[in-house]
């Protein structure tokens, strides 16, 4: 007999009641009602790609875009221990590396790729024998609640994953909708049976990490609360509600805080069977008898606003018990995502590694409102969202440059959410600010530049939005011009960051330039002539940190001279973040005519682009920074991380463009593929393989917010873009081959295309564009317009 007193039914009775009286669930938005292929793309999908090594990928359940990303935590590494950053938190930015043969649980949030972390929210573990609350140390057997496992026993697929606990002989199954997590446990017989959950355990943890905790037993199945954590997100709270398909015959809890006081709560044994827990860090258990193979289900609402929020999520998303309904439902979506680019590849790999790529592009941003369209804004009230879903995780720096983009062909109507999302972030600044890098209703202020502008730029020169225009500009311009952000100060009032003011300043500038570039197309489109001619002044500023004498992009100091001591291999230190003055100087993308002719001009510029892919940078060049490793670095370019990602395609604004067709294959062959370690770097919440999308198409978009991409060359042998409106875009190739890298000839529409780029309007009118391939250059071929 269940020892939970059941005298809160009749009160969650009327709470059920309650909810279901609410606004019931928005529209599904239109992207939801794509046809489903008869094809299974999921079967070419692999979510172990990138979990070994720098990908920081996970490979659990979600949904495209969904709220709960449910994973497995394969070990726990403190972010820092007494104060002091411990290196090895990084290997675990999505809480799961391959070479781990240990499970500590299964966590609700996860960053995709990023090089810094947060999240790892509600840990869950089932159990069976004695009581064992500690996680234990990986390399202990039996020294807490973890299990070892093997990845004979492991699968994964988009929507679902499969892994066995050895330890305790238990098989664990994970689904997801978009905002609950649907757990399916397979006990072995035990009057020992439990589920722990872990509510002290983070990704990127360190002392005092959890500021509060509080949880309600609500009945014998049923389980609300919350918990606010301080980290990169420093004012973060996450409601949730957790379903038991099976009664608990008991319950309990330990507060691991020093409780200096705690009322006439003293009174009572708060430990076992007592239904409110709260305090900083605590770690609950529920308790069960199970029979031999029995299933025990549980589903886990997150919410950003409340627990009857949570509630009202899981009772409208999931109201059923019925696992596998999810699971089908859940891969539906994908396979509905996933269709939207139906190619043939020369091999299987590739195809895997295509739809791998393609699969990562869609796990961020996620949306971030209940089902009845209410979120936590950026001030910590609560809105409702009108017109729109409101979305988070907005890690700009890296994915203005392919990964907006590739939104703009494939989800233009989430992409037109994400620039109401991040208006609505504006609106709810109290620093007049746009996103810089954002998540869970808090500016985590991370990398350089302000790139919501670039995002809201390219939805408009691509026509994708139907935001006001005069408020993407105000919003714009007033980001441009906080004066405390970034040596934004500095900027204007010397036309560059000095040197003095910051050690990131020729990156700054170089971004701040281009993002300058970004607000004057919006300013041009709306005919504002005054904001157009400013910014297009401010983005001439990458000429105030270019160095004629030595051909480098180069710190400055405020007093208008260069730095001393400069490296232009060095990506410490130099006046750029993560990267050095070959790859990151390079960044002039609005103006590259212009760069090409400061550094000596159509001719001679391939020779610079030739010694960054042949010249081997020295260990003592990168050995400082974690985000640049030997895996993802060819030559002196560094592919495993975002400045760089133009540098291939520059070659076509010089007299030898077929150079960028060679660079681009051999980069698509050598640093990705569909194995775990299939990924050279992070892939930074989608970056990294929306380069591979995109490139294995054929184009890439070098210059946001124009309507142009710059040709590479294909890897597929032929495929569709499906552009949700009746039209389709084809790339076909002739001759395609692995040594056949170079374009003899490309038709559009069946006349021959003379330029090595293409707009956004011959794909979105949908036709087909055809690449004749050779293994020799075409040296006479294209020349951009």
């Amino acid at each position: 007999m269940s020892l939970v007193k059941l005298w809160f039914l009749p009160v969650i009775l009327v709470l059920s009641l309650f909810m279901l009286s609410c606004k019931k669930k928005k529209d599904e938005s239109p992207q939801d009602s794509v046809a489903v292929s008869s094809e299974n793309f999921i079967q070419y999908v692999n979510p172990f790609v990138g979990t070994k090594d720098m990908g920081h990928t996970y490979p659990g359940a979600s949904t495209p875009f969904g709220m709960v990303q449910l994973s497995p935590a394969t070990n726990f590494e403190p972010h820092s221990t007494n104060g002091k950053y411990n290196p090895k938190a990084y290997q675990y930015c999505s809480g799961y590396q391959y070479t781990d043969s240990t499970i500590f649980g299964f966590c609700h949030t996860h960053f995709s790729g990023t090089g810094h972390s947060d999240l790892g929210d509600f840990l869950v573990m089932p159990t069976i024998g004695e009581l064992q609350l500690e996680p234990g140390n990986a390399r202990e057997s039996g020294s807490g609640y973890h299990s070892t496992f093997s990845h004979d026993d492991e699968y994964a697929e988009p929507g679902y994953y499969r892994v066995k606990l050895n330890d305790n002989n238990i098989l664990a199954e994970l689904t997801a909708s978009d905002r609950v997590g649907f757990h399916q446990y397979t006990f072995p017989q035990s009057e020992e049976s439990r589920i722990i959950l872990d509510l002290i355990w983070n990704i990127y943890h360190y002392e005092d990490k959890n500021v509060w905790t509080f949880v309600r037993v609500e009945n014998d199945s049923l389980v609300t609360g919350y918990r606010q954590t301080s980290g990169w997100a420093r004012t973060r709270k996450v409601f949730f509600a957790m379903q038991f398909s099976k009664p608990f015959d008991s319950y309990g809890h330990k507060k691991y805080d020093d409780v200096k006081y705690n009322g006439f709560y003293r009174q009572f044994n708060e430990e076992q069977n007592f239904p409110e827990m709260a305090g900083r860090n605590i770690r609950a258990y529920f308790n069960f008898e199970t029979g031999e193979n029995e299933k025990i289900k549980v589903k886990f609402a997150l919410s950003s606003v409340s627990t009857a929020g949570a509630v009202n999520n899981l009772n409208t998303e999931i109201a059923h018990w019925n696992f596998e309904q999810t699971k089908q439902e859940t891969q539906k979506k994908w396979n509905a995502e996933l269709s939207k680019i139906n190619v043939e590849t020369q091999t299987p790999e590739q195809k895997e590694t295509f739809y791998t790529a393609l699969y990562h592009t869609m796990l961020s941003p996620i949306v971030y409102e209940d089902v009845d369209g209410k979120y936590r804004g950026l001030d910590q009230n609560i809105y409702e969202s009108d017109g729109f879903t409101n979305y988070t995780i907005f890690s700009l720096w890296d994915t203005y440059r392919a990964l907006h983009p590739l939104f703009n062909i494939i989800q233009p109507e989430r992409s037109n959410d994400m620039v109401k999302s991040m208006l609505a972030h504006y609106d709810q600044s109290v620093h007049g600010m746009l996103p810089i890098w954002s998540h869970y209703a808090n500016e985590n202020w991370c990398m350089v530049g302000y790139h919501s502008v670039s995002v809201l730029a390219d939805a408009v020169a691509k026509g994708v939005t139907d935001a006001d225009l005069s408020k993407l500009i105000d919003a714009a311009t007033s980001t441009a011009s906080v004066k405390y952000f970034g040596g934004l100060d500095s900027y204007m009032k010397l036309g560059y960051v000095s040197e003095n003011v910051s050690s990131y300043s020729v990156s700054q500038t170089l971004e701040y330039a281009y993002d300058d570039w970004c607000i004057a197309q919006l300013a041009k489109k709306a005919g504002n002539e005054e904001v157009y001619s400013n910014y297009m002044g401010r983005s001439k500023s990458y000429l105030n940190v270019f160095d004629p004498e030595s051909n480098y992009m180069r710190p400055k100091m405020s007093d208008g001279t260069w730095r001393k001591m400069f490296d232009p291999f060095d990506t410490h230190g130099q006046g750029f973040i993560e990267g050095n003055a070959l790859n990151y100087g390079l960044y002039v993308p609005h103006e590259i005519d212009d760069m090409i002719e400061l550094m000596g001009g159509k001719d001679k510029f391939p020779q610079h682009l030739d010694m960054i892919f042949t010249k081997e940078i020295e260990d003592k060049y990168i050995e400082k920074n974690e985000d640049i490793t030997r895996d993802g670095i060819i030559g002196n370019y560094v592919h495993g991380n975002e400045p760089g990602h133009h540098i291939p395609y520059l070659y076509n604004w010089t007299n030898q463009p077929w150079k960028t067709q060679s660079r681009v294959r051999m980069i698509l062959d050598s640093m990705y593929s569909n194995a775990e370690n299939g990924l050279c770097g992070n892939d930074d919440a989608g970056q990294m393989s929306a380069w591979y999308v995109f490139s294995a198409l054929g184009f890439y978009p070098v210059l946001p917010g124009s309507e142009e991409y710059a040709i590479g060359s294909p890897l597929v042998s032929n495929a569709t873009i499906n552009l949700g409106n009746g039209k389709r875009f084809t790339i076909k190739t002739v001759n395609q081959g692995k040594e056949n890298v170079y374009i003899q000839k490309i038709e559009l529409n069946g006349n021959e295309l003379i330029a090595n780029t293409l707009q956004h309007s011959d794909i979105t009118e949908g036709g087909t564009i055809t690449f004749f391939m050779g293994n020799e250059p075409n040296t006479g071929l294209v020349q951009r317009p």
